[in-house]
This record gives C-alpha cells, structure tokens and sequence, in this order.
C-alpha cells in the first residue's frame, strides 16, 4: 500500500498485490510475459560460427519452431511461458499476417539491429490486471524489402531509415489498433481480451483480425513428451489441456458487422500444430502434415490443406475477416472481443464484459494517480504513465539452461563440435526460468545485468516485490557464478558490467520504505551476503596490481574510449580506468551504506561497515594520488579533470586526455553519513576517527572530506574534494562541452574541433564527439557513447549532486551554465539537469518533442501527438531519439525524476520557479487528477447478451448467488464441467468501501494541500527548504 503523509492509500490494484505477495490469489500468474522477438537471439543460435542473426532470421520465424521461448504482438502467457495468447492481421496487401514485429538483423541495419514497426505500450498495471497495447497497421503493403534495401544504401554517418519514413503513413492509410486485456475482479485466472481498431484512412480497407492461442513447443525435444492439446468444443470454443496449467477455454463473441448487410462476423477456428515446417526450410519431410506457418498458408495463400480439418492441435487462432463489401469504413472500428477462461459458458455477455475491462481501466487510474499524488502538468503525467505501463511490458518470460543448450537435445541432431566454445562456455551451472525484466522489448530480449539494476529503481516505485526478486535473482546461485561475478547478458556472460547492484539494492529497500511504509531487512542482508562474494570477485579479478586503481573493460560504455576496453591493448600495458575505479569507490560506498543500516538491527554489520570504509579510502588515495612521485594518478590538475592511463609498471604511464563521462564518474562515489549516524555505532566511529587522527596525509588532501564537517555536522566521504568538484563542474556544465539543452552528453563537445588520436603501429585510433549515431561498428554499432545523452548515467550525476548538497548546502555555489554568470547551489544544479532531461519528452512552446526530431505527424497529428516512445539515448545536441525505441527499462527513470520534480517542471504550461509553481496548483482539488475520460461507446454483436446454448438465463447472477457446477458436452460426446455463475467479476465498490475510499481521498487532498503550501512559503522565505526535498527525492538519504 501506498503512504502518503503517513496516510495508508490502498487502491484496488494495491489490494492486489498485497493479495499476490501473501500469495492468497496468484494476481502475476499470467501477464504480457511473451516476447516481442524470440529469433535471432543467443539462446535460439545452434550454428557453428555464433552468428545468431544469420542462424534464425525473421522470415524463419514463421515456420521453424522456438526452442527457448516465444514471441508475438501484445502477446500474454502465464509464469513459465507455456501457454501463450498473442495476435496476428491482414491488411490483404502483405505476403504473409503480420504475426511479429518486423526489424532489421544487426547486420542488416546501418546502425545495427532496429525495429521498424510502430506500435507503443499505453498502459499496464503491476499485477497485469489492466494492460493496453496500440499497434499502427499501415493498410498498404508493408515495405520490407524498401526498408531493408534503403538501409542497407546508408552509410554510419547517415540517419536510420525508419518506417515513418516511408511514406507509408500518408493519408492516414493505416489502422489503430488498440488491444486491451483485463482480469475480472475476484479471479486472476479470468483474462478477457478486446481489441478495437479504426480505420484512421479516407476510404474503406479490409482488415483480418487473428487472436492466437498456443502452446510453446515442449515436447519435440527430448525432455518431456507430454504434449497438450487445443480442440474446438463449439462454434466459437476451443479447450486446452496442459499438464500444468489445467483445462482452459478459447471463448470467443461475433463481432458486429461492418459491411452493407450488418450482419455479425462469425469467428473461424483453425488449429495446427506449434512444430516446424521441415518441407519449407530445408527441403525435408515434416513428422506429419499441420505445422506453424499454417495460418498463413491458409488465410494468405487459400491452402485449405494447411490447417487441420479435424480442429486439433497445439497453436489454434480465431480468423475474423472483416471483408464484407470494401471493409471497414473510414473513421469506424472493427471490434473483437474474447475471453481466456477456466469457465465453459457458451456466449459472452458483451455488456458485463465491457464493464469489467472499464472498471479495471478506472482502478489502474487510481492506482498510478496514488503513486504521484501531487498536480503536475498532464503531459508529464501522461509521460510517466506510459513510461511505467512500458517497463511492465517490457517484463518477459526468459528460459535458458546451459548443459541442454550447449550439448543439445535428444530428439534433435547434435549441435556442431566447437559451438560451447564460442559463448559461455565457463557458465555451466545456470539454469534460468524466469520473468525477467528486460531493456528493451523488441531489440534487447535478454537481461542486461547494469540495466535491471536501473529498472529496479522506478520499478520499485509501483511494485517493490518485483523490484527486489529482480535484483535477488541475479545473486543466486543459478546465475550469479561460483567465483562471485553476476552474468552481464547473453552474448556474454562473461563481460564485465558497472557494478551498480548494491546502489539499486539499497535505493529500492529505502524507496519500499519511503512510499510503502516496509522495511524488507532480509531481502537486504540476503543480497548483501552474496554481494561481498561479488565484491571479493571484482577486487581479486579487476586490480591487476592490487594498487586499488582498477581495470574492468568496457563496463557498459561500449565505444567510448579510444580502444576496445575489452581487448588487450594494442599498445602493451594495463588500462588503468578512471570509470572503473570510480565505480569500485561507488561499490564500496554503497555497501557501506547497506552495511550501516543493517548496523541497526545487528551490530556485526558495524566492522563490515569499517571494512568498506576503509577500501574505500584506499581507493580515493590511489586514484589521486600516488607516492613519491612513481606514478601520475588519474587526475589531472592542468586540465582540472579524470582520464584513463595507460600502466606499463613502475613509473611508466600515460595519461590518455579524453573528456568523457570517464572523468565525471568519479564524482558517483559520495556519501554523507549524519552525525546522529555516526554516534550510534561507537565501534565504527573508533575507527573513523582513527584514520582521521592517524593518516593526516590522507586528511589533509581533502580527498574524503574527513576533517571537514558540513551542513548539520555532516560527514562527506567522496572521491572529489571540493576544488576538483569545483573544477569537474566547471567542464561538465559547460554548454560548450558537456551540457547540453537535454541533459549532460556523454563526450564533451570540445572533441567535435579537438578529436584525440594516437598512432599505434601504423594504426590511427581517434575519439571526436559524435552527437547521433556511432560512426562504427564497435560493439555492434547500435549505440554511442561519444556524445549522446543516457538517462542512467545522468540519473546518477543528479543524485550525486544532491548528495553534496546535503553537505555543501548553500555555501557552495557553481556557475550553472558555466559562462553564464547565474549561480546555483548543488541543489538547483541537480534540479536544473532533471528539467532538461524532461524537456526530451514533453512539450515545448511550439508543440514539439525533442524526441521525435520534428517529425510533424509524431508532434501534431491528434491520432500520435500523445503517444511517446522511449529511446535507449539522445542525440547530444538535438534531443533526437536513437537507438532502441522501447528501452523503458533505464530510460523508464524519467518516470521517477516526474515523480520527484514534476511539480515544478518548466513547461509551457508550469511556471519557473518552486514558489509559482506552487501558487499555481494551490487552487487545484485532488479530485482534478481523476481522467475525464469517457467510456468508450463500442458497437456490440447483435448477439450479444444473448446465449449461444441454454445459459442465456444464467448471465444475471449477483454477489448473493453461489457458484454452480453445469456439465457440458463438447462436439465429440466427451463431458466437462465449468463454473457458469460469476460473483462480483467487475469489482464495483459497496457503500461502505466508497465511504472509505472518500476519506482517504481527502486526506490526501489535505496532505497535497499543505505540501503546495510548504512549498510556497519556503520558497517566500528563501529557507533551507529545499533539504526537505532533495531528502525526499534521495528517498530519506
């Protein structure tokens, strides 16, 4: 539950979850688990060479069957992806329906691999319970082959060659698909689906609807032979049998005619089987005749044969051919509506059906309106809103074990000899069977491991249980590796990512804490305990020397240094990075903190809490400096910033001058430890004071600032003093170098006149600033970090200036832009980068959104103004989006600096300042956060209400009525019964429960109130105010 004002805010959805975690119903048990591309991944790859692009590609996609997984549009399964509902059209142009996405091979694209589709993920509530999905169809046939051509022409210095682009949107020629699944109130097994599209063109089209249901192929391999089956028990009913998941019911309504007859449109049931087609791929003969690209030969190609006459399978669909006449009219809808059922009733009640999914529509409202209580700006809310629905969508179900996949399966011919070497091959022990949170929904299908960490912060906002088994999972022992090191994702395990675990582990414990009112203290030493494994591995692994300076390769940055910083060097030697050592300082501090927390409940936490305090003040004495003269530290004083050196042992070194995110990392590792802290543990206080009292050299230097006490007393442990902060500052908010109207660039724009080279045995290597797309192939080509802007990075630069903040206060003021002459306290600054990081989605004055790269129809056309995607990163001087487009996952932490900042964002429609920001909401009721928005008015079949069977008079039942048990019997004589009597399916509230929900609304209302008025009057005041905010958004420091 929600706590605002230390008020309990329990919304429906809330109930849910509450009801999910103490596993008294199993709200998450199905969910929009199902991949957006299964092909073309790691896991799927059973070639000699590793070259999974080639080995499974989109077009095989339609006929072989996945091994690991399965993928579709706005697809749902249950927990373990075994059953799968997902859809698939016909606009009668294409070649084959339009079952999956379409994107280019990394290969393929000129900046690696792209989805070239248009489809955004509207809504989505944690326990799945409501979810909205909007897919655009262009009715003219899709351009494959244009876009795969036209990219293919493009060099790496030119723009990606998107589907809006095309030309195929013009004239609004396309349908706008709106798919919405719901769960009834009382019973999460209960799943009904609508979908409504509009023919958004200036004439009539036609356009085939296909709902499919299916089973991923278990038993074809060699492990499990049980195989389930889907039948048709009526005209528009199939069942399902699993093993596991019991019988289910296909159920499907008419859907109301489009054509000059009026007349319904009757659903086709068609059932093949989930297995490849051997004949078409390979010229091989098939175990028996109905295999997976059946639907497309049968409603595409008219091959009656295809599908299998006696209405059996594995994988069936519902075909609604909405062709009557010229199709559907301009501006009109086409609608499908079906259920998901344990229950065989015969016909669907349309009305009672409409009702459920509004009512879950209302609840997931109420539920998003209770996580950001305060006024903000619609658009903003609007934003937040699809960012969080995006990072649920982007929750999918992930399966790999790697002795059945890397010695293959019985039942199929052996993978080549050398293929376990090529990837993973020291990662035997994982076994993976999960729903993992994912970066990206289409173009990274695979766990990140630096990326979950990130998710895990705005995820932790809506649900911290999901949150912290996320970050759990990775420190068990079926991923995390014996020696200690977290998987990185699968192209490699292996390769080493930031290690920013503990900083997520503790942000989500204090977030759950701040907004949900739990303390989860064995969720935080459980992962603690295995953290020091991971600590321990990157200490023994990363200090090659052990002189506290650390390597660590590319560390997520792919391109950003001058060489490859996962290969040897070509020049000899060691890389000493700046980035990594900073990390390391950042690790400790973030153990550190968990340390001292836990401290609280057991006081053995006290010397752990020691022990990273002291590494941590190792590290900072040999990042900056080094004794005697032997070596040159990592900072250099001319230039006032950090860079990479290379090592060649005792005095020999070489500075490599890069200003890059490299040399602003360092400011990641500050802490402030609160006097209050510090005097509750005499055992670490002891210590503290010793070094303090005994390693003057180290004090002296101002390195950790362990003399010096700050605002209240406070301590501050950091890597950067207070002139190297002043200076790293003065280049970072530089709009010459690394500020940029929409947050902070990843490469200074120095380099765009000053690129830095080195000439290494006749090859010449050189870094210059690149604001868009990279300019290479390293790492795949698909990202950049030589100039755009990254949110997560970005997230953690606000936090560390907030951080020293609460130690500096308003004593120390910086030039924000540098060159400008306006001065800001840290605080500001902070507040300052959150803004322009918003401003890449919202709004400006003139309607656009940097986002869109002033792409009219994105910008002002009604039926797409609204609707944002979130990009992987951010062109450094434009805003543009780039790279993957639904990478909710770590640029999903805008919905967090909204949740912070909204309130006082710059917008058109918000003004400046905290002050007016504050008068300018303070009228504003509670009651004006709830949406306007009407139901939809959705035509109906002219069955509808009406029974298929005899049931007719069953649809009326009531709360007061019992379930019954109705035997049925299906179309071969075989009898099943169901539950035909639904109690309290749409959730509406009784009396006393509405009298409940009006008093919480009204406290919350009072707590909005009075915190608009603080707002106002510290602001007034010009108080310290702004402590209590910045501690707010740190979430209670």
């Amino acid at each position: 539950m929600v706590y605002v004002a230390k008020q309990e805010v329990l919304s429906e959805e809330e109930k849910r979850l509450k009801d999910d975690g103490l596993r008294k119903r199993y709200w998450k048990k199905w969910g929009s688990y199902v991949a957006e591309r299964q092909w073309a991944t790691v896991r799927e790859d059973y070639s000699h060479d590793g070259d999974a692009w080639s080995h499974f590609s989109h077009d095989m996609a339609r006929s072989r069957a996945f091994r690991w997984g399965e993928d579709g549009i706005a697809g749902v399964s249950d927990t373990h992806g075994l059953q799968n509902i997902a859809f698939a059209f016909w606009n009668e142009k294409d070649d084959f329906i339009k079952e999956r996405l379409f994107g280019l091979s990394n290969p393929q694209g000129n900046h690696g691999e792209s989805l070239k589709e248009c489809h955004f993920h509207l809504d989505n509530t944690p326990t799945h319970s409501y979810m909205k999905y909007l897919y655009k169809y262009p009715q003219k046939r899709f351009p494959y082959d244009d876009v795969i051509k036209t990219n293919a022409e493009r060099s790496k210095t030119e723009h990606e060659y998107n589907l809006v682009d095309t030309g195929i949107f013009d004239d609004d020629r396309y349908w706008d698909i709106f798919i919405e699944t719901a769960k009834e109130a009382d019973d999460p097994d209960e799943l009904l689906f609508r979908v409504t599209a509009y023919n958004r063109g200036p004439e009539p089209a036609p356009l085939h609807i296909m709902p499919h249901v299916w089973f991923r192929n278990t038993w074809s391999w060699g492990h499990d032979d049980r195989k389930p089956s889907i039948r048709e028990v009526g005209p528009t009913t199939a069942q399902s049998k699993h093993h596991s998941l019991g019988e289910r019911y296909f159920q499907l309504s008419p859907s109301p005619g489009v054509g000059p007859s009026g007349q319904d449109i009757e659903p086709q049931l068609l059932f093949t089987e989930n297995e490849t087609n051997y004949k078409a791929l390979y010229d091989g003969k098939n175990p028996q005749p109905y295999v997976k690209d059946a639907f497309h030969r049968r409603i595409v190609d008219e091959e009656q044969g295809a599908v299998n006459p006696e209405k059996k399978g594995t994988k069936a669909c519902a075909w609604y051919a909405f062709d009557e006449g010229d199709g559907v009219q301009p501006g009109e809808c086409a609608v499908v509506r079906f259920r998901f059922s344990r229950r065989y009733e015969g016909y669907l009640d349309e009305e009672l059906f409409d009702d459920i999914i509004e009512q879950r529509r209302i609840e997931a409202d109420e539920f998003y309106y209770s996580i950001s209580p305060m006024p903000m700006a619609d658009d903003l809310r609007n934003i937040q809103r699809q960012a969080l629905s995006g990072m649920l969508w982007c929750k999918q179900y992930y399966h790999f074990i790697w002795d059945q996949w890397a010695n293959g399966d019985p039942n199929m011919p052996p993978p080549p000899p050398d293929r376990k070497n090529i990837r993973n091959k020291h990662w035997k022990h994982m076994y993976l069977d999960d729903i993992l949170s994912m970066p990206d929904s289409w173009e990274y299908p695979f766990f990140a491991a630096w990326d979950t960490a990130f998710h895990c912060i705005p995820l932790a906002m809506i649900d911290p249980e999901f949150a912290k088994k996320q970050l759990d999972i990775f420190t068990r022992e079926w991923y995390m590796h014996p020696n200690g090191q977290l998987p990185a994702y699968e192209w490699n395990f292996g390769d080493v990512n930031p290690p920013v675990h503990a900083w997520s582990v503790f942000r989500t414990f204090k977030i759950e804490r701040k907004m949900y009112g739990r303390e989860d203290l064995d969720f935080l030493e459980r992962v603690f305990q295995k953290l020091l494994l991971n600590f321990t591995w990157w200490v023994n692994r990363k200090d090659y020397e052990g002189k506290n300076v650390f390597e660590g390769g590319f560390l997520g940055l792919d391109n950003i240094g001058l060489f490859n910083r996962s290969d040897p060097l070509p020049t000899g030697g060691v890389l000493e990075q700046a980035d990594s050592t900073g990390w390391m300082a950042f690790y400790c501090l973030s153990m550190l903190n968990i340390a001292l927390e836990l401290a609280k409940h057991r006081r053995t936490y006290e010397d752990i809490a020691s022990k990273f305090f002291e590494h941590f003040i190792l590290i900072s004495d040999a990042m900056q400096y080094r004794a005697d003269g032997e070596e040159k530290s990592l900072w250099n004083e001319e230039d006032g910033f950090y860079y990479d050196a290379i090592s060649w042992g005792g005095p020999w070194s070489h500075q490599m001058p890069v200003r890059s995110l490299v040399g602003l990392i360092p400011m990641y590792a500050t802490l402030t430890l609160e006097p209050e802290v510090i005097n509750k543990f005499p055992n670490f206080k002891k210590r503290l004071n010793w070094f303090v009292n005994n390693r003057p050299d180290v004090a002296s230097r101002n390195i950790a600032s362990l003399k010096k006490r700050g605002r209240d007393d406070r301590m501050l442990l950091s890597l950067v003093s207070e002139d190297r902060l002043k200076k790293v500052l003065k280049r970072m908010l530089d709009e010459d170098e690394f500020l940029a109207d929409h947050g902070i660039r990843s490469l200074s724009k120095y380099h765009k006149d000053h690129p830095y080279s080195m000439d290494v045995n006749g090859q010449r290597f050189q870094v210059s600033y690149i604001p868009g797309d990279s300019d290479s192939g390293l790492f795949g080509g698909n990202s950049n970090w030589r100039g755009p802007i990254w949110m997560a990075v970005n997230f953690l630069l606000i936090e560390s200036l907030l951080r020293f903040y609460m130690f500096y206060g308003k004593d120390l003021e910086v030039e924000c832009p540098t060159g400008s002459g306006d001065m800001m306290h840290l605080g500001h600054v902070a507040e300052e980068l959150q803004h322009r990081l918003q401003h890449l989605f919202v709004r400006g004055d003139d309607g656009r959104r940097a986002i869109n790269a002033g792409n009219e129809m994105l910008d002002y056309d009604p039926n797409w103004k609204d609707y944002v995607w979130f990009y992987e990163f951010f062109d450094g001087d434009s805003g543009r989006g780039l790279g993957a487009s639904h990478q909710c996952g770590w640029t999903g932490l805008i919905a967090k600096m909204i949740h912070d900042t909204g309130v006082n964002c710059r917008l058109p429609q918000t003004p400046r300042t905290p002050s007016t920001a504050a008068a300018h909401y303070f009228d504003d009721t509670f009651g004006k956060s709830k949406r306007a928005e009407k139901p939809l008015n959705l035509r109906r079949s002219s069955t509808a209400g009406r029974s298929m069977t005899n049931f007719g008079a069953m649809s009326a039942a009531t709360e007061d009525d019992e379930d019954e048990d109705a035997v049925h019997e299906g179309q071969d004589g075989d009898t099943f019964k169901s539950r035909v009597k639904r109690v309290n399916s749409i959730g509406y509230l009784n009396d006393e429960e509405l009298a409940m929900k009006k008093e919480t609304d009204q406290k919350v209302a009072h707590y909005v109130s009075d915190q608009l008025q603080r707002m106002k009057q510290n602001a007034d005041l010009n108080t310290n105010g702004m402590q209590d905010e910045i501690e707010a958004q740190l979430d209670g420091n």
